[in-house]
Order: structure tokens, then C-alpha cells, then sequence
């Protein structure tokens, strides 16, 4: 069991806070989000709270922030939507590279597209 986990995405206010929100959910462990190109203070987007908490998922406040080498070193485990936002992480905590997996790496390393602007179905 990992005792921290940070979920990582592309702007920190889809993808990642959702994720978060079902490993916090399920897992009870400590679980943060980033993004590497994140919106930095902005809120969780509407419709992804929305759809999350359509099924069940309790979205706490959010406000996006920016990887970092500091998040990385304090998690035991990162997971990516993409391996483009892996190799993000190769670049600025190449030390961190053997704990950082796709987020759909159970799911044949499938990566997960980002909803963001799309409609609720995605």
C-alpha cells in the first residue's frame, strides 16, 4: 500500500482532481493532484465535479497547481493520464521516474484523454 499518491494531468482541473477524488475515496490514503501545464488557482471544472459526484465521488475544494520536484519527491507513487506528462517528470525529477506509471496502466497502459471543453460523455 502506498501511503501517497499524486495524480498528474495536463491543467489540474479535470482529469487529476477527479482521479484524486476516487484513490482518496477508495484507498484512504493521502492522495494530492498537479498538472504539468496547470491552471494555476483555477477551481475544479464544473462539469467534471459534476459528472464525479453524479457517481458518488465527494470533490473536496480544489484549486490547481503546477508540478513540481518537490510533489514529486513526497509521493510514493505518480500517475500519468499521458506519457508525455511522464516524460515531463523525466525532465524536472528524473529521480522520481521508477514510481511514475500511466494511470490506466491496468487498463493495457492506456492513457486517458482529457474531457476538458468536450461533452459530459467524455
Amino acid at each position: 500500500m502506498f501511503d501517497s499518491v499524486l495524480v498528474v494531468c495536463e491543467g489540474n482541473i479535470c482529469r487529476s482532481p477527479v482521479a484524486a477524488a476516487l484513490l482518496r475515496q477508495c484507498t484512504g490514503a493521502r492522495v494530492e493532484s498537479a498538472g504539468v501545464a496547470a491552471v494555476v488557482g483555477s477551481e475544479m471544472d464544473p462539469i467534471a465535479r459534476e459528472v464525479a459526484e453524479l457517481q458518488g465521488l465527494t470533490c473536496p475544494p480544489h484549486r490547481a497547481r503546477q508540478l513540481t520536484q518537490e510533489l514529486c519527491s513526497r509521493a510514493d507513487l505518480i500517475l500519468f493520464m499521458e506519457q508525455r506528462q511522464r516524460d515531463y517528470l523525466l525532465r524536472i525529477a528524473p529521480e522520481s521516474a521508477g514510481k511514475a506509471l500511466l494511470f490506466g496502466k491496468w487498463l493495457d497502459d492506456r492513457e486517458i484523454p482529457d474531457p476538458f471543453r468536450r461533452s459530459r460523455e467524455a
